[in-house]
């Protein structure tokens, strides 16, 4: 595990700019994002609550939601159904795991993650894929609800300095 110092440092002056560039790539992989809702909420009081965490939290949170989005995409190999740029989703994927590789050097195995935030992510797959039958509308659904929660992150950033 990396010092405190060190994951500040990585965080302040390298997240951002993977940040910006996974986000470049989940909006360029697929067209228009959906206006439609997906049936599972948004876990606001997740953030709200992580906002006043210690620094350690934050960065297992961070950690974290990476890790679900990655499981989320990289886990359902059935996307057939969308017509998203392959090139665009496998930048896309390779960035977040970059991310999620740099910070979890930061994270202490021994602590174990958000059981709230695992299931919210359980019931996008099991709520959202498995019950659209994997449709196009159903992951386009799940692109929208990763950009708003990668947005949440990169607020999160701005908030730890």
């Amino acid at each position: 595990m990396r010092s405190v110092c060190h994951c500040c440092d990585w965080i302040q002056h390298h997240f951002g700019h993977l940040s910006a560039e996974y986000l470049s790539q989940l909006e360029q992989m697929g067209g228009d994002i959906t206006k439609q809702n997906a049936p599972v909420l948004f876990p606001t009081s997740l953030y709200r609550h992580i906002y006043d965490a210690e620094f350690e939290d934050k960065v297992r949170f961070l950690n974290e939601t990476i890790y679900q989005i990655i499981k989320l995409f990289d886990g359902n190999r059935n996307r057939k159904s969308v017509t998203w740029d392959k090139k665009n989703l496998d930048d896309f994927l390779n960035i977040l795991k970059r991310q999620f590789e740099n910070l979890s050097s930061c994270v202490s195995p021994a602590v174990k993650p958000e059981k709230r935030l695992k299931q919210y992510f359980r019931n996008l797959n099991r709520k959202v894929l498995r019950k659209m039958n994997y449709s196009a509308e159903a992951w386009e659904l799940i692109r929208k609800e990763t950009k708003r929660h990668l947005q949440r992150l990169d607020i999160l950033v701005g908030q730890m300095y």
